[in-house]
C-alpha cells in the first residue's frame, strides 16, 4: 500500500496536514471503515498492432477491476509500440500518484529503469502477458514455450508425409519481446531435428507488414515449390505470410500456424488458409492480472491468487499466475471461442465465409 508524503511549505502547514489525516483516517487510499476510497490503478499496453490488447484485454480488465473494487478508477495508455511513449506513460501514472500499475511491455529489458522508477516511487507493477524486467510484484500470462509447442506440434500435424525432412520458414515475434524467445524455444524443441529450417526471421513490432516482406523473400530465395510449411508465431504475422504466399501464386498453401485466436485468424482457419492458431483464454488472463492489481493495491498479499513463481534476469520468485493454451483447428471452433462467446457463428461466417463454413459445419 502507498503512503502519501505531501512536502508543506512550513512545519505549522506540515502538522496541520498531519493533524487532517488522522482526523481522517491513514489509509493510503483506504477509508477509516477499510473500503475503498479511490484507488487508482494504471493499465499501459504495448501497442495497437495486435486485436487482442484494445479489444479484448482492456475491456476485460477494466469490467473485472470494477466488479472487484467499485471505488476503483482505472488510466489506461497504449504506447502503440513506442518504447520511449511507454516510458513516459510510467512517469505519467507516478505524477497522477497510481496505486499499482499493470505492464503489457513494449520491450521487456528496455522499461527496467521505468519499473524501478515506479517502484522508487511505491508503486507495484504487475507485469501483464509478457515478463517485465525491473521489481515486478507480480506477472500473469501463459505458458509461452507450451504456445511453441502446440505450435510446432500442430505444423508437423499438417505436414504429413513431409514433416519427416521437410523444409520450412520460421516466423519468429519481436526479439525484444520475451514470449517470443518463449515461443521459439518451445517450437524448436519440437521441429528440431524433424524438418530442415530453411529461413528463419524475427519480426520488429509483430507487424504482418515485416512478416510480407520476410516471406516474399524466403521465396525468392527458395523457390515456391519448395516450402513445405510456416511457423509463424501469431496470427498477425500469419496474415502476412499468407498474403506474400498468395501474391507469389503459390498453391495449394503451405500450413501456416499464428496464435491469439484473432477474428481474421480464425476465418483463416475456416477457409484453409491457415492451419491452426492458439486460444489464449483472455477473461482468465484478464482476471488474474485485475485480481493481482486490486490486492496489491490495497497491501493484500497474492498468496491466494498466485500458485507459480518465475524469475526474470532483475527479479526472482516474483508470484506468477501461468494458464494453459490451446491448440485451435477448424475442428474445434465452436467448443472453444464460440462456446466462450469469444466470438459468433455469424461474426465468423460472413457471406465471405459462407461455404467455407458450411463445410466445416460451422451454421
Amino acid at each position: 500500500m502507498k503512503t502519501y508524503v505531501r512536502e508543506a511549505a512550513a512545519a505549522v502547514a506540515a502538522l496541520s496536514m498531519a493533524v487532517a489525516l488522522a482526523a481522517c483516517g491513514e489509509g493510503n487510499g483506504d477509508s477509516a471503515d477499510g473500503a475503498d476510497d479511490g484507488l487508482k490503478i494504471g493499465l499501459l499496453l504495448p501497442d495497437a498492432t495486435t486485436a487482442r490488447w484494445e479489444m479484448d484485454d482492456r475491456p476485460l480488465l477494466e469490467k473485472k477491476i470494477k466488479e472487484l473494487c467499485a471505488e476503483c478508477t482505472v488510466e489506461h495508455a497504449n504506447a502503440k509500440g513506442d518504447v520511449a511513449a511507454q516510458q513516459q506513460q510510467v512517469d505519467s501514472m507516478i505524477i497522477k500518484d497510481v496505486d499499482v500499475i499493470v505492464l503489457a511491455a513494449v520491450d521487456a529489458k528496455a522499461l527496467h529503469p521505468a519499473v524501478q522508477k515506479a517502484d522508487d516511487a511505491n508503486i507495484r507493477v504487475v507485469a501483464y502477458d509478457r515478463l517485465a524486467e525491473g521489481p515486478i510484484s507480480g506477472y500473469v500470462s501463459f505458458d509461452g514455450e507450451e504456445v511453441g509447442r502446440l505450435q510446432g506440434r500442430g505444423l508437423l500435424d499438417a505436414m504429413g508425409d513431409k514433416a519427416n525432412g521437410g523444409q520450412i520458414v520460421m516466423m519468429n515475434g519481436d526479439p525484444t519481446d520475451p514470449n517470443a524467445a518463449a515461443f521459439k524455444r518451445g517450437a524448436l524443441s519440437v521441429l528440431r531435428d524433424k524438418v530442415k529450417i530453411a529461413k528463419m526471421y524475427d519480426t520488429p513490432g509483430w507487424t504482418s507488414e515485416h512478416a510480407h516482406t520476410n516471406m516474399a523473400g524466403a521465396i525468392s530465395s527458395l523457390g515456391a515449390g519448395n516450402i513445405d510449411g510456416v511457423y509463424s508465431a501469431n496470427d498477425g504475422l500469419a496474415a502476412g505470410v499468407v498474403s506474400a504466399l498468395k501474391a507469389n501464386k503459390i498453391t495449394p498453401l503451405p500450413p501456416v500456424t499464428g496464435q491469439d485466436a484473432e477474428l481474421g485468424g480464425v476465418q483463416r482457419i475456416v477457409s484453409g488458409d491457415q492451419y491452426m492458431s492458439v486460444y489464449k483464454p483472455f477473461g482468465p488472463e484478464a482476471a488474474a492480472g485485475a485480481e493481482m492489481a486490486v490486492a496489491l493495491s490495497r497491501g493484500e498479499s497474492l498468496d491466494g491468487i498466485a500458485q507459480h513463481t518465475v524469475s526474470s534476469p532483475t527479479a526472482q520468485a516474483v508470484p506468477a499466475v501461468l494458464l494453459t493454451p490451446i491448440s485451435l483447428t477448424v475442428d474445434n471452433i465452436k467448443d472453444t471461442v464460440v462456446k466462450d462467446g469469444v466470438y459468433t457463428i455469424d461474426q465468423i461466417c460472413t457471406p465471405k465465409f459462407k461455404a467455407a463454413c458450411d463445410k466445416a459445419g460451422l451454421t
